[in-house]
């Protein structure tokens, strides 16, 4: 069963500009040590990070909250699969949402989906409650 559905398009010109201006001042609000490492690695720098500022954002709506009710930034997070698959990871507020959201005998699974095209950068998440064997 579907829990929530959340998307966002992101500008990648507008993050490069807040990266120039606010540096580590907004990478470390925004984002885990590991999506920085991850963003300052690639060469689309810019792009990378907009794409995961683009996953905080529609994970937040999948959550049925946007960025209100306490959820912070860094209490989402994508990581890669060494098949480059990404992942959503919630922790803190977020992760508490989600648990209040899955009814009981289910797990949740946040499915996140990741796309550029210069300026812009787009994530799907849809949050699925699987029943438990």
């Amino acid at each position: 069963m579907i829990l929530g559905i959340g998307t966002d398009l992101a500008n990648i010109d507008r993050i490069a500009k807040v990266l120039a201006r606010h540096g580590d001042r907004f990478r470390n609000r925004v984002f885990t040590p590991i999506e920085q490492a991850k963003a300052e690695a690639r060469a689309d720098t810019a792009g990378t990070y907009a794409k995961r500022w683009a996953a905080k954002e529609a994970c937040s709506k999948a959550l049925g909250t946007g960025l209100r009710m306490g959820i912070s930034w860094r209490d989402m997070a994508v990581t890669n699969l060494p098949t480059g698959q990404p992942v959503m990871h919630l922790a803190g507020w977020a992760a508490d949402r989600l648990k209040s959201m899955t009814p009981e005998g289910y797990e949740a699974v946040v499915h996140v989906t990741l796309t550029d095209d210069h300026p812009w950068a787009q994530a799907f998440v849809v949050i699925e409650a699987r029943a438990l064997p």
